[in-house]
């Protein structure tokens, strides 16, 4: 195993932060059972506020970035895990305190990986990433409470990397899929994967003070939060339901219960950074398997390698991306 390695690193300077490849000594990486070399990673939004120094993601810098990663066992202390073992790593504290996927080696807890599960490869395995886990835990929660003929189901953000996922999911499951997006250039894409109509993002998030809205949909996949979650869960249906995992629209919720106890509806939570790895376990079989979205690897994955991850941080933060960003790192 080589003694220095390349990592994109993000240093703080006077009057903001900078990223660059540089080198990195692997002494130099946290004291944890697993070393993988990281074959690829993907750019998620998470990971563009930790390159701008946002304190709430990441504390101290210089730091490398990475929530994902996808790789190969280099060196292990612990018994589950052999050289050679191909291996996903996603969520816990990685690319937020702990270095990264945003470099050629991570050095973690054994306790964070998950075997890659037969039927994907790492690359395919990194194209749906955190986002992928995050669609289908999403999907599966939504799943128990609706149904294909209790109605149309909309999934908000249905551009970024969840969403667009989600709308894959949804439509292989036989649900009448909505996609929510701002993005005119998205809209024969999500198309493809299966939405059946695309709704301007706008028409989510007008303000209302009614405290119930027109039944509309069955359920929902916000990403998005704030006022979007809100008409959304006004919108629902009798016994709907909405799974939410984003906060980018704000974090506040402006909400009587009505929607609950009038037309039995339920908000279902989603976390993914401490999700149990018994659950872990149970999506990842299910993505590589039965859910593994058709087409989505050739319609909405875009691939880059470090040296452009500058530049995609950039558009990520302006909304100018669409689907995933796969981060080659070592492929």
């Amino acid at each position: 195993m080589k003694e220095t390695f390349r990592a994109f690193r993000i240093e703080e300077v006077s009057g903001g932060f900078v990223g660059a490849v540089a080198s990195q000594r692997l002494e130099d990486l946290p004291d944890n059972e697993v070393t993988v070399r990281v074959a690829y990673s993907s750019l998620n939004f998470k990971d563009a506020l930790s390159a701008t120094g946002n304190r709430g993601v990441t504390k101290r810098y210089p730091h490398t970035p990475g929530i994902d990663a996808a790789g190969t066992v280099a060196a292990s202390r612990d018994a589950r895990f052999r050289e050679g073992d191909e291996v996903i790593v996603t969520g816990f504290d990685l690319g937020m305190n702990t270095p990264g996927g945003f470099g050629e080696f991570i050095r973690v807890p054994a306790e964070w990986l998950l075997p890659l599960p037969p039927g994907l490869e790492l690359r395919e395995a990194m194209a749906l990433g955190t986002a992928g886990l995050t669609a289908g835990l999403c999907v599966d929660a939504l799943q128990r409470a609706v149904h294909p003929a209790d109605g149309p189901v909309v999934v908000t953000g249905a551009s970024g990397g969840v969403g667009s996922i989600a709308v894959a999911l949804l439509a292989q499951l036989d649900f009448e899929v909505i996609a929510s997006t701002g993005s005119e250039s998205a809209g024969e894409s999500l198309l493809a994967l299966g939405a059946r109509r695309i709704l301007e993002r706008g028409e989510l998030s007008a303000a209302s003070d009614r405290p119930l809205l027109s039944s509309v949909y069955a359920g929902a996949v916000d990403t998005v939060g704030g006022r979007t979650l809100t008409n959304l869960v006004k919108s629902l249906s009798w016994g709907g339901a909405v799974a939410a995992c984003g906060l980018v629209g704000g974090a506040d919720l402006e909400l009587t219960v009505y929607p609950f106890i009038l037309r039995g509806v339920s908000l279902l939570g989603i976390d993914s950074v401490q999700c149990p790895m018994a659950r872990r376990q149970l999506i990842w079989r299910r993505l590589a398997g039965p859910w593994k979205p058709k087409g989505f690897l050739a319609r909405l994955v875009t691939e880059i390698g470090l040296d452009e991850l500058d530049r995609a941080i950039t558009d990520i933060l302006a909304g100018r991306t669409v689907g995933r960003l796969l981060v080659r790192v070592n492929g």
